[in-house]
Parts: C-alpha cells; sequence; structure tokens
C-alpha cells in the first residue's frame, strides 16, 4: 500500500512538470502572452466601392455627351478614361453672338448660321489624391492624355471673285490632335452611391494635323485662286499655322502645328 501512494504521487508530479513544461514553451513562441483569439484583419479597400461611372452636366449644355470612368487603385491612385462626342451640327449658343461675330455682315451671319462641326475626344489621366480620405475623394491632381478629332462639313470661305463678285465655298475635313496636359480638381462622395466631381481646371498642349477641302462651282480664274488662298491663310486660328493649296478645281486648307487647349467640367457618378 505504501509502495502504491508513492508510486501514484510520483506519477502525479511527472504530469505535473510536463503540463509546466508545455504551457513555458508556449508561452515563449507567443511572446508570454496568453494565446488570443485574432480574427482575420480585412482590408480598409474592401468597404469601398472602387468603380465610378460619371456624366459631365456642364459638356451636356454645350451640346457634347461626356463620360468617364474611374477605377480606384489605392488610397491615393486611381486611373480614368474620358470619352467625349459631340454629334456634327451647328455651333452651341450662336444666337447669342451671332450677331456681334456678323456685325450687320448677311453673309457672314448666313455662313455662321449653316456652319457644321463635331468633335470626339478620348482622354485616359492618373489621379494623385492629396488628403488622408482617399479611395476616390479629396483634391487631386490629374496628369492627362488627349486625342481628339474635329470635323467641318460645311466651313464656309467667301472670297472676292471677277468682275466685282463675291464667292462662297465650302469646306469638309477633319483635324487631329495630340496633347498632353494636368487637371486639377477635388470630388466628394455623397451617400454610399453618388459622387459629385468638380473638374476645376486642365490645360493641355500638343500637335495638330489635318486636311479641309471643297470643290468650287465653277473653274476658278487665277486672280480668284490668289484671292482664296490669301482669305484662307490670313485666317486666325491660336497657335496653328493654315496653309491653303489652290487649283482651278480645288481647295485645300491644310492644319499643321501646335496645338492648345482647357478642360473644366462637373460630373455626378455612380459608385459600383
Amino acid at each position: 500500500m505504501y509502495n502504491k501512494k508513492i508510486l501514484t504521487t510520483l506519477l502525479f508530479c511527472a504530469l505535473s512538470i510536463t503540463s509546466l513544461v508545455a504551457q513555458s514553451t508556449l508561452d515563449e513562441q507567443s511572446g508570454g502572452a496568453a494565446p488570443v483569439n485574432v480574427k482575420p484583419s480585412v482590408e480598409k479597400t474592401d468597404k469601398h466601392k472602387m468603380n465610378i461611372l460619371k456624366v459631365n452636366l456642364m459638356a451636356l449644355a454645350l451640346k457634347n455627351y461626356s463620360f468617364q470612368y474611374e477605377r480606384v487603385l489605392t488610397k491615393k491612385i486611381s486611373v480614368a478614361v474620358g470619352i467625349r462626342s459631340m454629334p456634327t451640327g451647328g455651333l452651341p449658343f450662336l444666337s447669342n453672338y451671332v450677331d456681334d461675330i456678323a456685325d450687320g455682315d448677311p453673309d457672314l451671319e448666313a455662313n455662321l448660321r449653316a456652319l457644321k462641326v463635331g468633335n470626339f475626344a478620348i482622354t485616359p489621366e492618373v489621379r494623385f489624391y492629396l488628403n488622408q480620405k482617399g479611395y476616390g475623394r479629396g483634391f487631386y491632381i490629374a496628369p492627362y492624355y488627349r486625342y481628339a478629332k474635329f470635323n467641318s462639313d460645311e466651313l464656309p470661305i467667301t472670297f472676292d471673285g471677277d468682275a466685282n463678285t463675291t464667292k462662297t465655298i465650302k469646306l469638309k475635313g477633319d483635324v487631329i490632335t495630340h496633347s498632353g496636359g494636368l487637371m486639377i480638381g477635388a470630388q466628394w462622395h455623397l451617400g454610399k452611391v453618388v459622387t459629385l466631381d468638380w473638374w476645376i481646371l486642365g490645360a493641355h498642349y500638343g500637335t495638330s494635323n489635318g486636311t479641309l477641302s471643297g470643290t468650287p462651282s465653277s473653274s476658278l480664274s487665277a486672280n480668284e485662286q490668289t484671292e482664296i488662298k490669301n482669305t484662307i491663310e490670313s485666317l486666325e486660328l491660336p497657335l496653328t499655322k493654315i496653309t491653303a493649296e489652290v487649283s482651278a478645281n480645288n481647295i485645300k486648307a491644310i492644319v499643321d502645328g501646335p496645338w492648345a487647349g482647357v478642360r473644366a467640367g462637373l460630373t455626378i457618378g455612380i459608385k459600383f
């Protein structure tokens, strides 16, 4: 009986020592702290909608349809691409300024009212958000590239013809531009779904080239060719040079040179 008590006591001590050693080893591996039930962390970006589809409200007033898609990549960076289209038609708000431009000249007024223009542009950009909220919110700077195509169906060129007559020839064609620039803006999230994006101001600079051509209703004399060439090359287009190639039965206005423009807008968007 005595031996059994000693054996039981030794077995209990051995189990106790083994338990203490195991606990000590576990404490060392966990930095001495008791094990804590830690749930897997969830990245902050998981609770943000990372895609925004927008429409430019200011462009609609100018008969332009302008849309942008933005993808948020990180807290501070996003990428976006915009598409703008203006169907060929008359000049926006022409009635508000045609009298000032024509200055009582009925032929010029008629030409302005007959003018048909349109354009298309694609603008990819990278945005860098500047404040702490991020994820598509706050002030940002955005370097961008723009491809644009401008077209005219009826660009009237009026010149002095022979025998004290006035003639008009309508030119048709496209001008393509490539430019790069920088824009500053600010975007707000209005609730969980809606965004408001203010393109405060952007400016871009690049190159342009294109040809507008037309055919006279009758052959042009040498004097008329000289007159229309001078008329075309005297057209004022900022930064861009216009040269004319004129023959008896064909007229070309060639656009080639620098190009510059500005960019602004106010968009409303949907997050998803």
